[in-house]
């Protein structure tokens, strides 16, 4: 029986993975190949994006987040990138952002507190790459969040993480 290893994303306003990871500037690292990445942990506060195997810091990004990124995501249009805990439940080669990976937004208490509020809590919400045909605009895309909800990383950035992530 084939069972398939799933990755963990976590999501924060802010968190003490920064402090660990300060220190580290991780850009430039090449992932070994083979390897599969554990979980995610996106600092929302810093616009960094960690990736680990087991306990072990492998990588940071820099990310872009939705244009109105301070708090929850909490209803569909409010622009918000969600915090949790959830998994990478999809990959897409073809997508219109270049790749992307689906974050599997939103989990039961995302959907309870929609439903109390008498709201959509949206959805299709990824880790992606800018839209196709504007990478050139890869070096510049983090100087604003810019996504309607998703975090985004330079083409080059989700070209790795879609091969190292399950």
């Amino acid at each position: 029986m084939k069972q398939t290893v799933l990755t963990t994303v976590i999501i924060a306003l802010s968190g003490l993975i920064g402090l660990y990871a300060s220190n580290c500037n991780s850009s430039d690292i090449v992932l070994p190949k083979g390897m599969k990445i554990g979980s995610i942990h996106l600092i929302k506060s810093e616009r960094k994006m960690y990736v680990f195997y087991q306990k072990r810091m492998l990588k940071s990004y820099t990310v872009s987040l939705g244009k109105n990124p301070d708090g929850h995501k909490q209803k569909e249009g409010d622009m918000k990138t969600p915090e949790g805990k959830y998994t990478i439940d999809d990959k897409n080669a073809k997508s219109n952002y270049h790749k992307n990976l689906r974050i599997s937004y939103p989990n039961d208490t995302d959907k309870k507190f929609a439903e109390i509020s008498g709201n959509s809590p949206g959805g299709n919400i990824k880790i992606h790459g800018l839209r196709n045909g504007l990478g050139l605009l890869s070096q510049l895309h983090h100087y604003s969040d810019w996504t309607v909800g998703c975090i985004a990383v330079k083409n080059s950035d989700i070209d790795e993480l879609f091969e190292y992530v399950s």
